[in-house]
């Protein structure tokens, strides 16, 4: 029987297991939890797309409402769990419990806010975000049951990237994955059964999401995880709420962007190809976040052991977990991207009968397949210096990819080309996001692997 506690016994699990092993174990939930959550946002476009291409549009548009609130509740999440994975690495776990009880509590409260904002503004939010006529009483009751479980989803994101911060991703991927598997089942119950359309799937979504909060909250409720969550936990102090923030601003700037980038995309769609374009993008980038999240998720699972290396002082470790992270996550892009391209035509089909938005999606997945490649180097570089605390330029590199090259190309790219300018979008901004991550894993290796110890 082993005399280690169970928080010894994981400090020595991710301070003494072989990279490819320990980064292989803690990424597999994650991944898995990653797949599920693409899986069923995939599924709600599918049978949402049945109904028509306003509907599927609309969805589209709601994306961008979704975006924000992952955006907060993520970056109180990640933000708090690189700052609890460093402090476990250090053997500081009443500092780890309450960056822990600090996020939780933050989130509900930000969920909150942006339920009350969204409900009581609902309709002029999705105007502005570019819905028409035709597409607003499908995106109505979709994002309305969005909003209402707004609370939940944020605060699930904390409690999920908390048992991921210790490295315990297999309870992180049992909720998730609970909560997946049944909204998958309940979108054709409700939305084609109970014949209540977009708001079936939204409220297939809701009753997931609460679902995998209640598994998640319990492992913490029953001491299943190393870090607890309680009242007495919480701070009282600004300074840790700043230092949670700001340790998460590159994902909030990320995923904030990326609401932005997905509501530029929608209104530049419909303005140069009318809905038809609108439906393909939004049906072809779900085929795109299909691998995005798989690369993600395998991100999420080696940041908390370079988190706890890098915390204990173990640099050379810390560089094999990227590296390994990089070789594997570039392989399984190259595999997605050759997928997508021999098969965009019969992919574009499955999700739509329509012939117009067959067509103009087989395009735009031969546009990103020719960047996929290229996306685990430039995501993995900005989880390093996230996961790190680095937080300038970690949030300089979450800005890039939809934001600084994103918005300009999204607005100027159209205009002189038309549709394809919109199609073309992503792809262009994910390999400048490459080619400027470049020389900042050069800078990191040098300044922090190599060289001499430096204060973050």
């Amino acid at each position: 029987m082993s005399l280690l506690n169970p928080s010894d016994s994981q400090y020595k699990r991710m301070m003494e297991t072989p990279i490819p092993r320990l980064i292989t174990s803690l990424s597999i939930p994650t991944v898995l939890s990653s797949l599920i959550t693409v899986i069923y946002n995939t599924a709600d476009t599918y049978f949402v797309s049945q109904i028509d291409k306003s509907a599927s549009a609309a969805v589209g548009v709601v994306f961008s409402i979704m975006s924000v609130i992952q955006a907060l509740g993520f970056g109180l999440g990640v933000g708090a769990g690189s700052l609890i994975s460093r402090r476990l690495g250090a053997k500081d776990n009443a500092a780890a419990d309450k960056f822990a009880s600090s996020a939780f509590a933050a989130s509900v409260i930000v969920g909150t806010i942006i339920a009350v904002i969204g409900l009581t503004f609902l309709e002029p939010i999705l105007r502005f975000l570019g819905c028409t006529d035709l597409m607003l009483p499908h995106a109505i009751p979709y994002a309305r049951f969005i909003l209402i479980a707004a609370p939940l989803n944020c605060a699930t994101f904390v409690l999920n990237t908390t048992l991921r911060s210790e490295g315990l991703s297999l309870l992180s991927m049992i909720g998730i994955t609970t909560g997946g598997v049944l909204n998958m089942i309940l979108d054709p119950i409700l939305i084609n059964g109970c014949n209540m359309g977009t708001g079936g799937a939204a409220i297939a979504t809701m009753i997931s999401q609460t679902v995998s909060f209640s598994i998640l909250f319990c492992f913490f409720l029953f001491g299943k995880s190393i870090v607890k969550i309680n009242l007495k936990s919480i701070s009282r102090r600004f300074a840790d709420y700043a230092s949670i923030v700001t340790t998460g601003i590159p994902t909030i700037f990320r995923q904030g962007l990326a609401s932005i980038a997905s509501a530029a995309l929608n209104i530049q769609a419909i303005e140069y190809g009318q809905e038809a374009t609108g439906a393909a993008i939004t049906i072809a980038n779900k085929m795109y976040m299909l691998v995005r999240n798989i690369i993600v998720g395998l991100g999420q699972g080696f940041q908390p052991a370079a988190g706890y290396n890098y915390g204990a002082g173990n640099k050379k470790r810390t560089w094999e977990c990227f590296t390994f992270s990089t070789k594997v996550g570039t392989a399984i892009c190259l595999l997605f991207a050759t997928f997508s391209a021999l098969f965009a035509e019969q992919i574009m089909w499955f999700f739509s009968d329509d012939a117009e938005v067959a067509a103009i999606g087989t395009e735009t997945l031969y546009f990103l397949s020719v960047c996929i490649p290229f996306m685990a180097f430039s995501t993995f570089v900005n989880q390093l210096y996230q996961g790190l605390g680095f937080k300038a330029v970690a949030t300089l590199l979450a800005s890039c990819r939809q934001g600084i090259f994103f918005l300009p190309v999204v607005f100027l790219l159209p205009h002189a080309i038309g549709r394809v300018g919109v199609q073309a979008t992503q792809p262009i901004a994910d390999m400048c996001t490459f080619f400027i991550s470049i020389p900042f894993i050069i800078i990191f290796y040098r300044k922090y692997i190599i060289g001499k110890d430096n204060e973050q």
